[in-house]
Order: structure tokens, then sequence, then C-alpha cells
């Protein structure tokens, strides 16, 4: 109970969430999971939302997964609605980190495929860690229509998330291996090596993958003439060596 000078638990919580020195919310976050209370759980996704710090982000992130999956994994799958980029983000983030089943629905190809960068990125990896037995192949395939997307990190991503899947990406990237467009093929190969061998850096997988790819689209060597025959090359070669006549 509070006195009248005191604010409500919430009240302080959003005001420490609040506070201008990023550490002084990173604490706040961190007391918020260790003393879990259902009344947080509003006041922690709310600031998910909005929280530009990394770290307090991250810190937020374990405070929710602290508190009972009944409570949060609802109102991270609302969060997945909102039109904000880093509310969906960090909603997916979170719901990768809890590991509840009921959050794989709410991973839709829309959100696999969003406009968005970050966004895309953690519903990759909420997909990963969320799909259920037998759904691997079928999620591969909706990967694999990412595949060229973005700079570097972007695709390691991607590739991360499709070689998690192991051999059920195999006929995903077997087709987009031969895609007509070189960067998506490019990106297949450099997934695949990284399925093959998980200990291959992704820079010496691109590559190698670059390499393949050139190869397989550089044009057939043009054929070499054809030979003499044998007598009149011997001919020739006899014209060529035979020393001039002498003077009569």
């Amino acid at each position: 109970m509070t006195s009248p000078t005191t604010p409500p638990p919430t009240t302080a919580l959003t005001e420490a969430l609040e506070a201008a020195d990023p550490s002084a919310r990173l604490q706040a976050a961190l007391a918020a999971g260790t003393r879990p209370d259902p009344e947080h759980v509003p006041v922690l996704l709310a600031r998910c939302a909005v929280e530009p710090d990394f770290y307090v982000r991250d810190m937020l992130t374990w405070a929710l997964t602290r508190h009972p999956a009944d409570l949060t994994v609802p109102r991270l799958v609302d969060e997945l609605r909102r039109p904000t980029r880093r509310a969906r983000s960090q909603a997916l983030h979170t719901l990768s980190k809890i590991g509840d089943p009921r959050g794989w629905p709410a991973i839709t190809a829309e959100l696999l495929a969003d406009p968005d960068d970050e966004v895309a990125r953690s519903a990759w990896r909420a997909a990963v860690a969320l799909v259920p037995d037998g759904a691997e192949p079928a999620l591969a395939a909706t990967l694999a229509t990412q595949l060229g997307r973005g700079h570097r990190d972007v695709r390691l991503s991607l590739s991360r998330a499709l070689a998690a899947l192991g051999t059920a990406a195999d006929d995903a990237l077997a087709e987009a291996a031969s895609h007509g467009d070189a960067e998506v093929r490019t990106h297949a190969v450099v997934t695949q090596r990284l399925v093959e061998d998980p200990d291959e850096g992704f820079d010496a997988a691109v590559f190698e993958a670059e390499r393949l790819v050139a190869l397989a689209a550089a044009p057939p060597a043009a054929s070499l003439p054809a030979a003499p025959p044998a007598a009149a090359s011997a001919a020739v070669t006899d014209a060529a060596t035979e020393p001039p006549h002498a003077h009569r």
C-alpha cells in the first residue's frame, strides 16, 4: 500500500524508465525483472517501443521473460500489429527469448518480409526459435524469398536463420541457387556452404560463392581452330626447315 506522497509502483517504474541517464533506465529494468510484478508488464512493453539504448532494450526483454508467459505472450503478439518499427522488432525479439509456441502463429509472412530490415531480422530469428516440428521446410521456402536482400549484416542474419534449419532448407536453397538474379544465387550458395560447414566464416563463404557464381555465368571458352591434317602439317614443317637450294 502506498501513502498519498508515494507514487504507485507502475508510476514509479514509468518515471524510472524515462530517466535521462541510460544507466538509470538499465537499473530500473533490472529491478523490474528481479522483482516481477504483473502490473509492470504494460509499462515494460510500452518502454520497449521507444527505448533508444540497445542494452536497456535487452534488459527490458529480460525483465519481460521473468514474468508469466500467460501475461506477456498475448501482449507481445498485440505489439506485432503496431506501426512502430521498434515495437514490432523488440516484441519479436522477446517472443524468441520466451520461446512459447503460442508466439509462432503471429510470425506471419508479412513480418518475415517486413520492409524494415531490423523488424525482418528479428522475425527471422524468432521464426527459427519457434518453428514447430514439421514446419521447417515451409519456413525455409519463405525465408528463401528474402535471399539477396540488404547489406552484409542483413544477409548474415538470413544465412544464419536458414543454416539453423539445417537440411530442411536444402530444397529452398537449391532452387534459389539457380535464380535469375546473381545476388540471390550468390547468397543462396553462401548459405549452402554455411549449412555444410558451420565453421566457415561468412566473408570467406561470400568470396567463394561469388567466384563460383561468376564462373558459372561466364561464357564458354571459344572453340580452338581445328588442327591441320597431319600430312599437311608435316609438309609445312619440312618446308620451313629445308635449306635453300644452292645456285648452279
